[in-house]
C-alpha cells in the first residue's frame, strides 16, 4: 500500500474512533471498521479476483478504500451505498484525497431501493449498515451475487442478537456455505455455490 493512503486510513481510523467517543446518537457515528478487518478485506477481494466490488455502508468511506486500494490492483471498481447524504459528502471528500476516486461509484440512496432496481452481478459484497434490513434484503443481495462470489458481514459477533435471523435465514438458503469468524467485531463469510451443468 501507498504510504500516503496508508497515511490517510490512519487519520481516519483515528477521525472515527475520536468523533464517535462524543457522539453517542446511532445515526451520527462513524462506526468505521478496524484496520485488521480492512487488511482482510482486501485479501478477500484478492483472492476472489474482485473486479466488482459492493459496499452497502459507506460512511465516511474508510472501509471503501480498503476495498477500492484492493479492486484497483484486480482490475475492478467499488460501488458503495449510503443513505446519509452528509456522510456521502465526508466520504466523497475522502475519496478524492485518496486518488481512489476514479474506481469508487458513491450512490446516496436506500440500499434496498438500489437492489430492487439493479441486475449486475457483484463478485464481493461488504455489508456494514442497518442489521434490522438484512433479512428483507436477503433474496436481492443473494440475486445479485455472481456464482462463487462472497459476502462479508461486519459485527457478527459484537451484534450476535441482531445478525441472529439474518443468519438463520442464509443458513436455510439452497446453494450458500456460511462461517462466522471470530475476528475482530466479527465477520460473517457466504459464499455462493457455482452450479455445476
Amino acid at each position: 500500500m501507498k504510504e500516503d493512503l496508508a497515511a490517510l486510513l490512519e487519520e481516519l481510523y483515528q477521525f472515527g474512533i475520536d468523533h464517535d467517543a462524543v457522539h453517542q446518537e446511532k445515526n451520527m457515528r462513524m462506526r468505521n471498521i478496524t484496520p485488521a478487518t480492512g487488511e482482510f478485506l482486501t485479501f478477500m477481494v484478492h483472492q476472489v479476483q474482485a473486479k466488482r466490488v459492493l459496499e452497502i455502508g459507506t460512511s465516511n468511506g474508510y472501509s471503501t478504500l480498503w476495498l477500492a486500494a484492493a479492486a484497483q490492483e484486480t482490475g475492478g471498481s467499488v460501488t458503495t451505498l449510503e443513505f446519509d447524504a452528509a456522510k456521502a459528502n465526508l466520504a466523497h471528500m475522502n475519496f478524492q484525497k485518496s486518488g481512489l476516486d476514479s474506481v469508487i461509484e458513491l450512490i446516496v440512496t436506500d440500499a434496498g431501493l438500489y437492489l430492487q432496481q439493479h441486475e449486475e452481478e457483484f463478485d464481493l459484497i461488504f455489508m456494514d449498515s442497518d442489521r434490522t434490513e438484512y433479512v428483507s434484503w436477503w433474496p436481492m443481495i443473494l440475486r445479485v451475487l455472481r456464482q462463487g462470489g462472497l459476502i462479508a458481514v461486519d459485527n457478527a459477533c459484537s451484534h450476535a442478537e441482531e445478525i441472529q435471523p439474518f443468519l438463520e435465514l442464509v443458513q436455510s438458503s439452497n446453494d450458500v456455505k456460511v462461517i462466522r469468524i471470530p475476528m475482530e467485531q466479527g465477520i460473517l463469510l457466504i459464499t455462493r455455490a457455482v452450479q455445476v451443468s
